[in-house]
């Protein structure tokens, strides 16, 4: 008979009062010293191995821990160390570990961009025919670390060889052989270290196998996995895949080695229909991901457990593990502060840790074909049936308005060309025109009236009389600066997807709800648990309040549909694709709001469209037309005369240029300053027909870029954007960065544009 036991991908870092993220930016900003810091995360470290164990989880996993960024852990490790960072100190330490993640005064950053179809970002590796080499191998201290404190030998977790070969930039047809050729030989090492130690099980994170792969990419997987198992006989191998099923699933279960994970929730239907027609070795291991590790609703555990059951029907592993579907970083960490929330929706949550509690429910009755508590089912269903019966997902006005819609309700009243002349002739900007994305720097100050504003210790006259202060001095810094397009600076804004669904029915919010986005960025995404309506104006009261300060145009700032739908933790009860209509519904009333108060430039920002397409390209297809419609239904009814603009931000924008065509925005404002060159390419072979703006330094790092950098970024572009489309910004909002720096940068980002523009009079350029 079958052994079932239960483990993990991976669990979430930041910890339950994001200690994580404090400890890191207290080291950034030299409050603590190195050997504090590195205390502090081993004590992290420690107490999130203890509690997966005592909620009963059987083989944890180690090697899920970072210090930034694991795809930036393997890299370092393997001193995939680009030369721009070899001027900084002759041996890599932590000092360059954070300059690729953050940039330094004397460098920039490594690009980042998004983990697969999350809201996570990675950094990519860059490869420059370096020489590679196995530095401090950092998995076998975590290994050795959990496996002093565990009453079980601890699973090593890390990006599988091939995932990481496809996701590194730099190598080109003539260097990926060299590329392979050094690298293997380092996992080779890593994993015969561990194995060395007592790893009865070493896990290859491989994403990457759930994309649909050619003749040429399965052989080179097979070649890497046959040379892993004749270098390191005696190790266990674990593939783990995520996200979505295995579309070559015949051939990556042959591969040697002793288990696949496979995900049986994104991915239930195909990996089951694989199953089927192919069936499973019986002399490896399989690793059902059984629970939605990606979302926070309770599972029904009834219907997962007849999955498995149906999973044994057909196959007979040499053993079984129930898992997550994915790494647990995707979820917050625990229910245990949200007691606040609306009970009929406190009670269908389920966070990381009681994700835990329900794999160790589901694997007892896999064992013992009961649960340990009989009225478990029985409380299990009547949460779900609550939630789904709730008067809020069950809103008949809403209903009634997208019964009325119809095809013009997502076009604009005139094309682009036509409507380009009556803006400028009622815009009146120069060539080169100059703005933000949106946000300025918030002060401690700031930050302290709105807690306190929200705990109701202070007024809302006093509160928003701050705010307005706020504002006003931000509005006569950009004058100062001299922006051609200003903003009001989003101060009354914890987060741009919050805000707005503060303001809409059917949207819950949470105290403690964070997830990882990007470095020690974390985000509290609100819960979309009921039907979306527009209650009353969310954005016109600021903005206009602004734009009565200064006779520059001052652009309103809405977050997109797309975006709040793929920011936001999502009812799962009705597909995505009408939850975003409803969410577009009410942000045109907003944008049409906006117009008639006066404002004359409206951004709806989507840096979240590209996130959500489909791993698998026959299903992008029907994702990018809802979400694209969803787009246009929200600013399509403006007046021809009103500018709207948007701004994506860490997306590959190389084969993404059509669908952004499709938005049919006025303008786009792009990140370009981490991969400016291969964005250019892009537009060499299919321009883009706007107005685009490009985002020129990099606001995730501190560092501020010379007017030289900036100018060279908007010099190399001249051939490729008219001058007449040509905008020019930052690559994203500047809410996270210091006043001082953010003015610096900015000065220097006018300044560039000021000596293009005098250039082109000097040097016309015929487009």
């Amino acid at each position: 008979m079958t052994t079932v036991s239960s483990t993990t991908i991976g669990y979430p870092y930041i910890g339950e009062n994001r200690e994580w993220k404090r400890t890191v930016e207290q080291f950034w900003n030299q409050q603590l010293s190195e050997s504090q810091f590195e205390k502090e995360l081993k004590n992290q470290r420690i107490a999130n191995l203890l509690k997966q164990q005592d909620k009963g989880i059987e083989q944890i996993t180690v090697g899920d821990f970072t210090y930034y960024d694991r795809m930036l852990d393997l890299a370092f490790m393997f001193r995939l160390i680009p030369e721009r960072y070899h001027t900084l100190e002759s041996e890599p330490s932590l000092k360059t570990y954070y300059a690729m993640a953050r940039g330094s005064d004397t460098t920039i950053a490594c690009e980042m961009t998004k983990w697969f179809n999350t809201n996570y970002h990675y950094i990519v590796p860059e490869y420059e025919q370096q020489k590679l080499s196995l530095g401090h191998n950092y998995l076998l201290d975590l290994f050795n670390e959990a496996k002093s404190v565990l009453s079980t030998t601890p699973k090593p977790t890390f990006i599988g060889p091939y995932s990481f070969i496809q996701l590194t930039k730099g190598y080109c047809e003539k260097t990926v052989a060299s590329f392979i050729l050094q690298l293997l030989p380092l996992y080779e090492q890593v994993i015969q270290q561990l194995v060395d130690a007592g790893a009865e099980w070493i896990q290859l994170e491989e994403p990457m196998f759930t994309q649909e792969l050619d003749e040429e990419q399965l052989q080179l997987i097979d070649v890497i996995y046959q040379q892993l198992a004749d270098h390191v006989p005696g190790a266990n191998l674990m593939i783990s895949t995520y996200f979505e099923a295995i579309p070559q699933y015949e051939r990556i279960v042959q591969l040697p080695v002793a288990g696949i994970g496979l995900d049986f929730v994104h991915g239930y239907k195909d990996n089951l229909q694989a199953i089927k027609q192919y069936s499973f070795p019986g002399n490896k291991v399989l690793a059902a991901g059984i629970i939605n590790g990606r979302d926070i609703w309770v599972s029904p555990l009834k219907e997962v457990t007849q999955k498995v059951e149906a999973i044994l029907q057909l196959v007979s592993p040499k053993a079984l593990w129930l898992q997550p579907s994915c790494n647990l970083q995707h979820s917050p960490v625990t229910t245990a502060a949200e007691k606040a929330l609306p009970t009929v929706l406190y009670n269908a949550l389920a966070f990381a840790d009681e994700k835990l509690d329900e794999l160790r429910h589901i694997t007892y009755y896999i064992r013992n074909q009961s649960f340990e508590t009989p009225s478990i089912i029985k409380e299990n269903l009547m949460v779900i049936e609550k939630l789904a019966t709730d008067v809020s997902r069950n809103n008949s006005t809403v209903a009634q308005e997208i019964k009325q819609l119809n095809k013009k309700d997502f076009n604009r009243s005139q094309l682009f060309e036509e409507r380009i002349i009556t803006q400028k002739n009622r815009l009146h900007l120069p060539d080169f025109p100059t703005t933000t994305i949106g946000s300025f720097p918030q002060s401690e100050k700031i930050k302290k009236i709105r807690s306190q504003w929200r705990k109701k210790e202070i007024s809302t006259e006093l509160y928003e009389t701050q705010l307005r202060a706020e504002t006003n001095r931000w509005i006569k810094i950009q004058e100062d600066l001299d922006l051609d397009v200003l903003v009001h600076g989003e101060f009354e804004r914890t987060d741009m997807v919050e805000y707005f669904g503060e303001k809409l029915a059917g949207f819950a919010f949470t105290k403690k709800a964070w997830v990882v986005s990007y470095g020690s960025r974390c985000v509290k995404p609100p819960i979309i648990y009921g039907d979306i309506e527009w209650l009353e104006p969310m954005t016109v009261k600021e903005t206009t309040d602004a734009q009565e300060q200064t006779d520059r145009l001052v652009k309103g700032m809405l977050t997109g549909p797309v975006t709040i739908l793929n920011w936001s933790f999502v009812r799962d009860d009705i597909e995505r694709s009408k939850v975003a209509i409803q969410i577009a519904l009410a942000l045109k009333k907003e944008i049409l709001a906006l117009e008639k108060s006066g404002i004359q430039i409206i951004q709806v920002d989507e840096p979240a469209l590209r996130e959500g397409l489909p791993l698998r390209q026959s299903r992008q297809h029907d994702y990018l037309d809802w979400s694209i419609n969803a787009f246009k239904l929200a600013t399509a009814a403006v007046q021809p005369s009103t500018q709207i603009h948007t701004h994506m931000c860490y997306c590959e924008f190389n084969d993404f240029i059509e669908p952004i065509v499709a938005l049919d925005a006025d303008v786009i404002s792009l990140e370009t300053s981490r991969s400016h060159g291969e964005l250019i390419h892009s537009l060499q072979h299919t321009p883009y027909p706007y107005g685009i703006g490009l985002g020129v330094y990099d606001i995730h790092s501190p560092r501020v870029p010379s007017v030289e950098e900036m100018y060279t970024i908007l010099e190399d572009s001249l051939n490729i954007i008219p001058k007449e489309r040509f905008w020019i910004n930052p690559d994203c909002g500047l809410k996270t960065r210091r006043e001082k720096e953010t003015v610096d940068a900015l000065k220097n980002m006018v300044s560039a544009a000021k000596q293009l523009r005098s250039q082109i009079k000097k040097q016309p350029i015929s487009f």
